[in-house]
């Protein structure tokens, strides 16, 4: 190794400390420390694993009151053993697992051991405010371990509610989400996929690069609260506005497969199927009606937006009238060649199969050999993993981990006969 002094100018040419901060600060691999369960915050800490940050989930020990650890590890078939179960895998690989027992002060010194010796970047929690000082995993007692830590939290209202707990389908009915989504003659209805867990989970993303950009630049820590229902509610931004503009009862409910606003935008009947078609401007309603099988929907009125709304439900049946006579191929091709967006109503099994997906997919080996392909990332990011290791069983790093925070094994064996750690 290089004397500390040659090493910094070899590293620092110009010979400033701040440069040199800068230069390790992006060089540096990332550590999450992420006391997490559920869906919403291993969806984030995932996006770190998948750019090969170090991420090390922390669950409870065993309480003897129910299954020990995260409950998703139990939730869904059991595809590789009893607390890796399907619904697990996704949201978690690539992470390393250990058990503490941070209602217990040693567990919460154990943290904070943590904490300084692996020289943690981003703790994270998903909890209910209310218990954050007593764990000892709130901003200002981990932040006095490590004052530039970026402590990033999920809950469902935010520390000014800090008893409300939190589960996806309950934001859904609470923020308007099932009032919007459905039917307009059927019951509200739930999204298809958890997207409020989704929602939060980016937003700790994109609000940790953000602090990890303010760290580079000062030097400081930041605290970041994700408040679950917030979220949620700034993804309204075509509905609630419009209260105010004085808008139709039918602008702010359900409006089934339709746009409330472009028309026409919906599912048609094909003669083998369906098909779902998108018009977003004048300009591709002239290019619709000019392909000739199209041609009767067109008339005056319809020739703006604002006349197909009028005619909103004379438009479907039309349009519906000309499509059922044809093979969905036929019309998905009219529509290629006149460049309206479209496509079939593909199922999963036919998504995971597209082309345009097939290579950008992320993969893991489960512990028998076999391959599974899982969700793309959001963006192409060079050099990120997009083979990541299967999810690790529950407590299976304890030993290691603590370990290398300098825990010998004396200590490791009296914490672990305590109940403070479990592996």
């Amino acid at each position: 190794m290089l004397p500390d002094p040659l090493h910094f100018l070899i590293e620092n040419p110009t010979g400033n400390p701040h440069e040199s901060h800068q230069r390790q600060e992006r060089m540096k691999r990332r550590t999450v420390l992420s006391m997490e369960q559920a869906l919403s915050l291993p969806s984030a800490t995932l996006r770190f694993a998948q750019l090969g940050w170090r991420v090390i989930r922390i669950e409870s020990t065993p309480t003897g009151a129910g299954l020990p650890g995260d409950p998703n590890r139990y939730i869904g078939s059991r595809v590789a053993d009893e607390d890796r179960r399907s619904y697990f895998v996704a949201p978690n690989v690539g992470k390393e697992a250990i058990a503490l027992n941070l209602k217990d002060e040693r567990g919460r010194q154990v943290l904070q051991q943590l904490i300084r010796e692996l020289e943690v970047d981003v703790f994270c929690c998903n909890t209910v405010p209310s218990r954050y000082a007593s764990l000892g995993i709130d901003y200002e007692t981990l932040s006095s371990v490590k004052p530039d830590l970026i402590w990033a939290a999920i809950s469902a209202m935010g520390p000014r509610f800090p008893e409300a707990p939190g589960y996806d389908p309950v934001i859904q009915a609470m923020v308007g989400y099932m009032e919007v989504t459905g039917d307009p003659n059927g019951p509200p209805m739930l999204t298809g996929i958890p997207v409020i867990d989704l929602k939060a989970g980016d937003e700790v993303y994109a609000n940790v690069m953000a602090a990890l950009l303010e760290r580079h630049e000062s030097g400081r820590g930041t605290r970041i609260d994700v408040s679950m229902l917030q979220a949620a509610a700034s993804w309204l931004t075509t509905v609630l506005p419009l209260i105010d503009f004085g808008c139709q009862p039918n602008e702010i409910t359900r409006a089934g497969n339709e746009h409330r606003k472009f028309i026409p935008t919906n599912v048609y009947p094909a003669s083998d199927g369906y098909v779902f078609l998108a018009i977003g401007s004048d300009v591709q309603w002239r290019r619709l009606t000019a392909i000739p099988k199209f041609a009767p929907v067109a008339n005056e009125v319809r020739a703006t937006n604002e006349g197909r709304t009028r005619e909103r439900e004379a438009i479907h049946r039309d349009m519906a009238a000309v499509t059922r006579q044809y093979a969905s191929q036929e019309i998905l091709a009219d529509l290629r060649t006149a460049t309206i967006p479209a496509t079939r109503i593909l199922d999963l099994r036919q998504v995971i199969e597209l082309p345009q997906l097939s290579d950008r997919l992320t993969r893991t080996t489960m512990p028998d050999g076999r391959r599974v392909r899982m969700q793309p990332m959001a963006v192409d990011v060079e050099g990120a993993r997009t083979e990541l290791p299967f999810p690790h069983k529950y407590g299976a790093d304890t030993r290691r981990v603590l370990a290398e925070a300098g825990i010998g094994d004396d200590e490791y064996t009296t914490l672990r006969s305590q109940n403070v750690v479990a592996d």
